[in-house]
């Protein structure tokens, strides 16, 4: 049940390459000696390991003297998306009608880096991701899991975003803080595909255009309407949305974008609904 308080909406933004108009990674890199890491570092990388493979980044820039300062910067300076900047004045015009999360596999230290010089950390309400911390003792940035999960989606290790949302809202509802009437979720990567199975027929899922969880949605998508129509359905695609079935829960919209004055122009058409 809603409460008077609620907002009417959460908005679920990811950081790296949705946000910041870059991967934070790549621009640590950029830090290093010759502004690059060295071949044999950038081959340890495993899939599902992000954390691992960030504190021997960490501590390689420690070994070669590279101050806090200058990853600090390299970070903090990644551009913004195209039409980030609209769409943020645009969540900000909308008062405490939304309420805005980042929710990222990325760490705190980036995060908050990139949203305080870019003065947009009072928009977000919290930041659901990796803990980090500045260890002076060391040199270098440490990093611990968000948490530990069993998703069999492939989520990376330290983090299943779909457990996050879900837990997220479990916890306002214990807390007797409300429902959202509806979730926008603005992503652009493969880890933000899984978080979509959280959402309802009420609720949109932002895919970045041509990034991969654009294209992977997409192909589950075709696969899923071929497999309705043949059991005699209707294909429910138009101008240019995409909805997805999702068994007994129902549909959820998902629109692709490339600017976020994409998302501000959809977003309207559902916010200003009487």
């Amino acid at each position: 049940m809603a409460v008077p308080d609620c907002p009417d909406s959460l908005v679920v933004f990811d950081f790296d390459e949705t946000l910041a108009n870059e991967s934070s990674d790549d621009a640590v890199a950029r830090a290093a000696p010759g502004g690059k890491l060295p071949d044999w570092l950038t081959s340890q990388y495993r899939d599902g390991q992000y954390n691992e493979q960030m504190q021997r980044v960490m501590a390689y820039l420690a070994q070669q003297g590279v101050p806090e300062s200058s990853i600090r910067q390299q970070v903090a300076h990644i551009p913004e998306t195209p039409g980030l900047t609209p769409l943020l004045n645009y969540l900000r015009s909308l008062g405490n009608r939304v309420d805005c999360v980042v929710m990222s596999d990325a760490n705190s230290y980036f995060i908050e880096a990139w949203l305080s010089h870019h003065k947009a950390r009072p928009l977000f309400s919290q930041i659901f991701t990796n803990p980090s911390h500045w260890d002076e003792a060391s040199r270098g940035l440490v990093i611990a899991n968000h948490h530990a999960h069993s998703c069999a989606r492939g989520c990376p290790d330290n983090m299943c975003k779909q457990k996050v949302i879900r837990d997220f809202l479990e916890r306002r509802s214990q807390q007797g803080k409300g429902q959202y009437r509806r979730v926008f979720y603005v992503g652009d990567g493969a880890n933000d595909v899984c978080p979509c199975l959280a959402l309802g027929q009420s609720d949109v899922a932002f895919a970045r255009r041509d990034f991969p969880m654009h294209r992977i949605l997409t192909q589950e998508t075709h696969t899923l309407i071929h497999t309705h129509k043949e059991r005699g359905g209707e294909e429910k695609m138009r101008d240019g949305e995409i909805e997805r079935e999702r068994g007994g829960e129902g549909m959820v919209t998902v629109h692709p974008w490339s600017s976020g004055e994409d998302i501000v122009k959809f977003m309207k058409t559902i916010m200003e609904e009487k």
